[in-house]
């Protein structure tokens, strides 16, 4: 029988196991079509956040603004991202996956979209709500300790 403190643990390492395998997930559609790690953490976070600045994609990945830009230049050579001006910063531009990039991993990460959808279709409503506010507010704590960490 499970304790209370058992599934409190089995809890925390089912997250971090979530994490490992998203990052090993990642590194391995990169792979497949070519792109170093960097660059296939720049195309997965373009694809969740839709469209971002090179300021943001810096700081999400850890580059320097020089390095970011280079980056995003093979990225661009390769057809799998857009730069469009910013409409409140004439200076400033966005960026944004293509179509290229949609129709090069789109059949790559189709089966894992599919188990997700399964997966999740199988809870209850109640059951989604826990599993909704267990991982908003685990993504806060570790926003919250990201900017601590940060400010040290």
């Amino acid at each position: 029988m499970n304790t209370k403190k058992d599934l409190e643990q089995q809890v925390m390492m089912a997250a971090q196991n979530q994490g490992v395998s998203s990052v090993l997930f990642r590194n391995a559609l990169g792979r497949k079509v070519g792109l170093n790690i960097t660059e296939s953490e720049c195309l997965s976070f373009l694809a969740i956040k839709g469209v971002s600045t090179p300021t943001q994609i810096a700081k999400y990945i850890g580059l320097t603004t020089g390095s970011t830009t280079t980056m995003l230049d093979r990225l661009e050579k390769a057809g799998f991202i857009r730069r469009k001006p910013n409409p409140q910063d004439r200076r400033g531009v966005f960026i944004e996956v293509t179509e290229k990039w949609t129709a090069t991993a789109g059949p790559l990460v189709a089966g894992v979209v599919e188990a997700h959808a399964k997966l999740i279709a199988s809870y209850s409503v109640e059951e989604l709500t826990a599993i909704t506010d267990f991982l908003t507010r685990f993504a806060n704590n570790v926003q919250a300790q990201t900017k601590v960490i940060e400010e040290l």
